[in-house]
């Protein structure tokens, strides 16, 4: 097996969930399996990481954080990388230009999961920085698939709801606020919903009719298949 760097910590509740779903998956395919697994929890200031999720700015200041530990877990030997934070991959090749083994990309197997399911119009919930560096549009576009996006107020709720989470504030009255912006795409007649802010699986959101697909546990199960490869 292949020992995998995660580069955790934003947030935190959001990695411990990412390693649990490693480490079940890995046991759910064979018993014996006991996946190594390596974790470097960021220490990101708190002003950075207020004014990247919840304002949407000045985010290019994670960069010497990330990369930092992406380099520490190459020392402490791992084989590959990912890091369970959508709004990062916007410095992803930044973190590919300091290390010699790969880097996986939440984007790139999100994007390769809805084409295996034929998806060709989905609509997305993300953090502001997602929306703004067109992480997922310029993926999806090269790839025929369509991104529907929450209008300007309900993108502004959903900034707040993220930043609660990572701060574990957050309650039901976020989990009501992420089921009505989905509802709006219902009205919308979308069928296919990505939660592509990892820290949302916390909320559990569920809908009677449309599909939401979760980005940690697409990007889980990659981690996973890698893992295991000989």
């Amino acid at each position: 097996m292949k020992t995998v760097g995660i580069i955790g910590g934003l947030g935190p509740e959001t990695t411990s969930e990412f390693y649990l779903e490693l480490i079940f998956s890995c046991q759910k395919l064979n018993r014996v399996n006991r996946p190594p697994i390596l974790i470097y929890s960021v220490p990101l200031p708190y002003d950075i990481e207020e004014d990247a999720i919840a304002r949407g700015k000045g985010e290019e200041r994670c960069v010497p954080f990330i990369s930092e530990a992406a380099k520490k877990l190459e020392k402490a030997g791992a084989d590959f990388l990912v890091m369970p934070c959508n709004s990062l991959h916007a410095f992803i090749e930044d973190i590919r230009s300091v290390v010699k083994i790969p880097v996986l990309s939440i984007v790139e197997e999100t994007t390769k999961f809805l084409k295996k399911e034929n998806i060709s119009e989905v609509g997305i919930i993300s953090t502001s920085i997602t929306l703004n560096k067109k992480l997922y549009e310029n993926s999806f576009m090269a790839n025929g698939i369509k991104q529907i996006t929450p209008d300007d107020f309900q993108q502004a709720k959903i900034g707040k709801m993220i930043h609660n989470l990572v701060s574990n504030r957050h309650d039901n009255k976020d989990r009501e606020e992420l089921i009505k912006v989905i509802n709006d795409f219902e009205t919308k007649g979308i069928d296919h919903v990505i939660l592509a802010c990892t820290d949302l699986q916390l909320l559990i959101p569920h809908h009677p009719r449309l599909k939401i697909y979760d980005t940690m546990k697409i990007f889980a199960e990659a981690t996973v298949q890698e893992i295991l490869k000989n």
